[in-house]
């Protein structure tokens, strides 16, 4: 079997990302998705359709896994017709979700019992940003598989950080995220605040840039809240979903993370609203919308 064929199942955003870097660099890429549109798009773009998980399965030992939660992970390896199905060649299971690592943990060994390898290589950076070659892969696994997948995690990340065996890339990546998305939400109220006292978003945009208050959550999504872009490169449900593991988690270990919870409840009333599938950058639409009023205003 040709060391440079890959297996992707799950053709969203960051499936199709992955699948175009990874032709991109001469890689044989073989995948499926629940949707046909999805795997219709992936043909289309010079990848080779499977007809179901299992066959993924029984033509790559390598297999890259961009589904939306853990238990998206644990069904498509371990359901009906998964990837571990009669016939399979698989190895090697390199997951790029962000998802649950007390689950992840215990998935990697079972799969160790089955001489199966699993890697996570949760990608930090959005779709778009994944494409170009400019996210980093935060790695959990053995230090022998992950030296193993060195070829294809340079494919795919402009760099790679090694944290620790299955279930610690998953703990790196929601830490991580929860940093990032804290930036982008204080962006996007300092943005609705600066709009009510009459500042021009393009000129805070401008300002924030030029002063400490600069991030790269302000220079990635800042220019998609000005021109009111919210065409999804990442979205609002799947960094819900992000922000209910790290709120879990924090809650197992006994801490309070009060912003966070403030940060999920806005998204959750951003998907109430019909918005969870817009871009992240769409949060900006909560702040802007959020008036206090007359009867509640001490000062009104």
């Amino acid at each position: 079997m040709n060391e440079r064929t890959v297996g992707i199942v799950g053709l969203g955003l960051v499936g199709q990302a992955l699948a175009a870097r990874l032709r991109a660099q001469g890689w044989r890429t073989i995948g499926h998705d629940v949707r046909p549109e999805a795997v219709a798009a992936f043909a289309a773009a010079g990848g080779e359709a499977a007809s179901s998980t299992g066959d993924v399965g029984r033509l790559a030992q390598t297999v890259l896994l961009a589904v939306f939660d853990t238990a998206g992970v644990l069904q498509v390896l371990e359901g009906a017709g998964g990837l571990l199905g009669p016939g399979h060649q698989v190895r090697t299971v390199i997951d790029c979700s962000t998802g649950d690592p007390d689950q992840l943990a215990a998935l990697g060994r079972r799969l160790a019992a089955q001489h199966i390898d699993l890697v996570e290589a949760p990608l930090s950076g959005s779709s778009q940003q994944i494409g170009a070659g400019k996210a980093t892969a935060l790695v959990g696994g053995s230090d022998a598989a992950v030296q193993a997948c060195g070829p294809l995690l340079q494919a795919v990340a402009a760099r790679s950080v090694h944290v620790g065996p299955p279930g610690m890339g998953a703990r790196a990546k929601l830490a991580t995220n929860l940093v990032l998305g804290l930036n982008r939400a204080a962006f996007a109220e300092g943005l609705a605040f600066a709009e009510a006292l009459g500042i021009p978003p393009d000129r805070f945009l401008q300002l924030v840039l030029a002063t400490p208050a600069r991030s790269d959550a302000a220079a990635v999504k800042g220019p998609q809240m000005v021109a009111n872009d919210f065409a999804p490169r990442s979205r609002i449900r799947q960094h819900l979903k992000d922000l209910d593991l790290m709120l879990a988690g924090a809650h197992g270990h006994g801490l309070d993370l009060p912003l966070t919870a403030v940060h999920a409840q806005l998204l959750r009333e951003a998907v109430a609203d019909g918005d969870g599938d817009l871009d992240n950058a769409a949060v900006v639409r909560r702040l802007r919308g959020r008036r206090r009023s007359s009867a509640n205003d001490p000062d009104a």
